[in-house]
C-alpha cells in the first residue's frame, strides 16, 4: 500500500473509490488530459474505474487540498516497466502529474512534485527522476524547470492514448544534482 505524505497545503495519498465524484469534477475539463495525453472523463462511472485500475498502481497519489480536503490532482512515479522510457534503468522512474483547472498557478503541481522528487530518492533509493512532457504544454514544462529538472532530448512523432502523433521532451533529475533536503536542486 503506497505511503501518505504530507506538504505545507497539500497531502498526498492512495485514490479512494470516494474520490470518484472530485476526480471526474477536474478530470472532465477539456484542458487537463489531453495536453497530457489522455481524453477528458466523461462520467463519474469512468473516473470510479481510472481509480480502480490506473490509479491503483503503486506510487500513484490523489493530491488533496488540505484546506477542502478533496482530491485537486495527482501525482505519481511511474516505475520500470510503466514509463514512456523504453531503456530505463531500475533505479529510475518517471514523474507524472496533473492539477485541476482552478488550482491551475497556485504552484501545487510544483510542490507534489518536489515531494515525490524527495521520496524518489530519499526512501526508494532511486538515481534519477525523468518527467516527460508533450509539445506545447507550457505549463508542464515551467513546473519541470521550476523543480529543477533539465531538458534531456525530444522524441518525435510519439503516438498517444487520445490517437495523435506528438514530440515528447524528457527532463531529467539526478540524485546527485539534488539537495534532498530541501526538495530543490542545486
Amino acid at each position: 500500500m503506497n505511503e501518505q505524505f504530507e506538504t505545507a497545503r497539500l497531502i498526498l495519498r492512495p485514490w479512494k473509490e470516494a474520490d470518484a465524484a472530485a476526480l471526474y469534477r477536474y478530470a472532465k475539463d477539456p484542458a487537463v488530459g489531453p495536453a497530457a495525453g489522455w481524453p477528458p472523463h466523461t462520467s463519474p462511472e469512468e473516473s470510479l474505474e481510472i481509480i480502480r485500475t490506473v490509479f491503483a498502481a503503486p506510487e500513484t497519489y490523489a493530491v488533496v487540498w488540505k484546506e477542502s480536503g478533496e482530491p485537486v490532482g495527482c501525482c505519481g512515479l511511474l516505475l520500470p516497466g510503466n514509463t514512456h522510457l523504453g531503456e530505463q534503468k531500475s533505479r529510475e522512474a518517471e514523474v507524472g502529474y496533473w492539477i485541476g483547472v482552478p488550482y491551475w498557478g497556485c504552484g501545487l503541481a510544483c510542490e507534489s512534485v518536489d515531494r515525490l522528487v524527495r521520496h524518489a530518492f530519499e526512501d526508494l533509493d532511486l538515481s534519477v527522476v525523468w518527467l516527460v512532457h508533450y509539445d506545447g504544454n507550457r505549463r508542464s514544462r515551467r513546473v519541470a524547470e521550476k523543480c529543477g529538472f533539465v531538458w534531456h532530448h525530444a522524441e518525435p512523432d510519439k503516438p498517444t492514448p487520445l490517437g495523435d502523433r506528438r514530440t515528447e521532451h524528457f527532463m531529467c533529475l539526478r540524485r546527485e544534482d539534488q539537495d534532498v533536503s530541501s526538495g530543490r536542486s542545486h
